[in-house]
């Protein structure tokens, strides 16, 4: 495990460009306006060396516990209890405020050591605020700028007392993963869904915690939080790790306005690439929409395996029908992959909720799925027996064989000749086939069709 290293402040004194400045790439969302950060998120960190993990958390107001920034108030102080060291960010051009001075207080409180950067301390007019800070009583500020990269060397030299005891051991060597190992790996599952789905709502049931800020309002999420997790199967007992993704609600195009729910909504398709199993969670209040066939079309095209859970199933009226509804319109909005697996489950009650991860499990083991080429072969001998390839014009299409080029999705190349003749319904009898009997029920497949560059292979 990394060392911790957690980011407290303010709103708007620069939290998320240190976060992003720390990880080497823009992870967390950006923005002038105050408030843009709503949910911690961790990040793996490397300074001159010294490795750790970065916490960025929300701007810390002084407003009532059940408001927003109240809860939100209330994540950044859970957060500071794991931490090996925090670093107390202040803007050095508005200079120290009464704010500032009660999370100075708060900060002298606690056990963990404190490091005080003065962010945007270039040039002249940050000067008088690097001085201003010395009477927060937290030892010598730091004179740094997040967005120009001032002050890195500084924050080594303050970060390495504290952080290089607890370096981990480096391997000496990493071999590369094959297949099978990878399915040893965390799942890394991704949650998508309109806005107010119950998202993060369901993550917070499955871990058992109140890990990410949740509340009536609508679009609380911004940026996409991934969160560590370790699952027990309840059929075997085996404890399997877990990467939950929770992403920003994702509404139709033409109602996204404002340019953070663009940057949140755009964070959420990041996190669908980055993830191996997307969940797509629905409503039961609501039914399928058109908004949520598109997210899933999105997901299948971006080449992840996709489960589909209704969500608000302790409400739901009509259930038989709502589902079987849902299944049918389904099966004909998603016609390019059939069958997508469809559970409900209640993010209240805790209804479904094992059963979500496992099929998790179960269709990673599918999409990672490789077939030996002889038995792919077989299967595709007897596929173009049972059905020969058409003809068109006259002239003979030859399928001569198949192999699979790729795992996550699965990628199959078929060789032959006049292929270019060869019609979509063909090509879909083929991947149907696939589905049904090579066991890739529900996940997306990819298949090239590539002409014999041989100038004597007969036709």
């Amino acid at each position: 495990m990394l060392p911790q290293v957690i980011i407290i402040g303010r709103p708007n004194v620069g939290k998320s460009t240190l976060f992003n400045r720390l990880i080497g790439k823009k992870l967390a969302l950006v923005d002038d306006q105050p408030g843009v950060t709503r949910d911690r998120r961790f990040g793996d960190a490397e300074l001159l060396g010294l490795k750790f993990q970065i916490v960025d958390t929300a701007g810390w107001e002084d407003e009532e516990a059940e408001t927003l920034p109240g809860r939100m108030r209330k994540q950044t102080e859970a957060s500071l209890e794991s931490a090996d060291v925090a670093l107390f960010v202040v803007d050095a051009r508005a200079g120290l405020t009464p704010l500032d001075e009660e999370i100075g207080q708060w900060l002298r409180a606690s056990p963990v050591p404190v490091i005080l950067l003065v962010n945007k301390a270039e040039g002249r007019a940050g000067e008088g605020g690097v001085l201003e800070a010395y009477s927060l009583g937290l030892g010598d500020p730091i004179p740094f700028s997040a967005e120009h990269g001032i002050g890195m060397s500084d924050l080594f030299e303050s970060l390495l007392p504290y952080l290089d005891p607890l370096q981990p051991e480096e391997p000496e060597f990493e071999e590369e993963m094959d297949d099978e190992s990878r399915l040893l790996q965390p799942l890394k599952l991704a949650i998508v869904g309109r806005p107010n789905a119950g998202k993060s709502t369901l993550i917070n049931r499955i871990l058992g915690e109140d890990r990410l800020l949740t509340g009536p309002e609508a679009g609380i999420t911004r940026d996409s939080i991934t969160v560590n997790w370790e699952w027990t199967d309840p059929a075997t007992g085996n404890v399997r790790e877990v990467h939950l993704i929770d992403t920003a609600g994702m509404r139709k195009r033409a109602n996204v306005v404002e340019k953070l729910e663009r940057m949140a909504v755009a964070d959420a398709k990041l996190a669908i690439d980055f993830a191996e199993v997307v969940v797509l969670l629905l409503d039961a209040t609501r039914g399928l929409e058109h908004q949520d066939l598109t997210i899933a079309s999105k997901v299948l095209e971006e080449g992840r395996a996709l489960i589909i859970a209704i969500n608000k199933w302790d409400v739901a009226e009509g259930a038989s029908g709502l589902f079987n509804g849902i299944r049918a319109a389904l099966d004909e909005g998603l016609a390019q992959v059939r069958g997508v697996p469809l559970l409900a489950v209640s993010a209240r009650t805790g209804k479904g909720l094992d059963e979500l991860v496992a099929a998790g499990f179960a269709i990673r083991e599918a999409w990672s799925k490789r077939v030996p080429t002889a038995a792919l072969n077989r299967w595709f001998d007897d596929a173009l027996s049972a059905n020969p390839p058409p003809a068109p014009g006259g002239k003979r299409i030859k399928l001569r064989y198949i192999t699979q080029a790729k795992t996550r999705p699965p990628g199959f190349v078929v060789f032959g000749t006049r292929l270019d003749l060869l019609p979509e319904s063909y090509k879909r009898y083929l991947i149907n086939g696939m589905r049904k009997n090579l066991g890739f029920e529900s996940v997306p497949i990819r298949m090239n069709l590539r002409s014999a560059k041989n100038p004597f292979a007969k036709d």
